[in-house]
C-alpha cells in the first residue's frame, strides 16, 4: 500500500500555453504561480494545476480531458454570470443534483471544466 498525502497537481494539456494562460488567469482569475514553459495556477489551498504543451515533452496533443474538473465556488449562478460577463459559453444550463449545483463549460482547448458547489452535507 502506499499513502498518499494530497493531490499536488491536475495536469491540462494544451495547444497554446500564451492563450490558455491567459483564459486561466485572465478569463477565471486564477492565481497563477508558476511561469515560463509550465504555467500553474493555484486552486484553493490543497491542489494546483498546470498547463501542459505535450509537445515539450515529445508527446502529442491526445485531449482534450472529457472529465470535468470541478472547481468549488461559493456560488455557482454568481460565478457563471462573471464568466458569461467574460465570454464564456456554459454547457446547457445549471444542474442541481439534489445535493450539489454543477454548470459546465470548457476552456479554449476544450477541456470541460465545472463551476460546484455542494450544499447538501456528506452522508457516511
Amino acid at each position: 500500500m502506499i499513502t498518499v498525502e494530497r493531490t499536488d497537481f491536475v495536469s491540462v494539456p494544451v495547444t497554446d500555453l500564451e492563450r490558455s494562460t491567459r483564459f486561466y488567469s485572465d478569463t477565471l482569475g486564477l492565481e497563477q504561480i508558476g511561469h515560463g514553459g509550465w504555467p500553474e495556477f493555484a486552486l484553493g489551498e490543497n491542489v494546483s494545476l498546470y498547463l501542459l504543451d505535450p509537445t515539450n515533452i515529445g508527446q502529442t496533443f491526445q485531449g482534450p480531458h472529457t472529465a470535468s474538473i470541478a472547481l468549488r465556488v461559493p456560488d455557482v449562478e454568481e460565478a457563471r454570470k462573471a464568466l458569461e460577463a467574460k465570454g464564456v459559453e456554459f454547457a446547457g444550463e445549471t444542474f442541481d443534483t439534489g445535493v450539489c449545483h454543477m454548470a459546465h463549460f470548457h476552456d479554449p482547448d476544450g477541456n470541460t471544466l465545472m463551476l460546484h458547489r455542494r450544499y447538501a452535507p456528506h452522508e457516511d
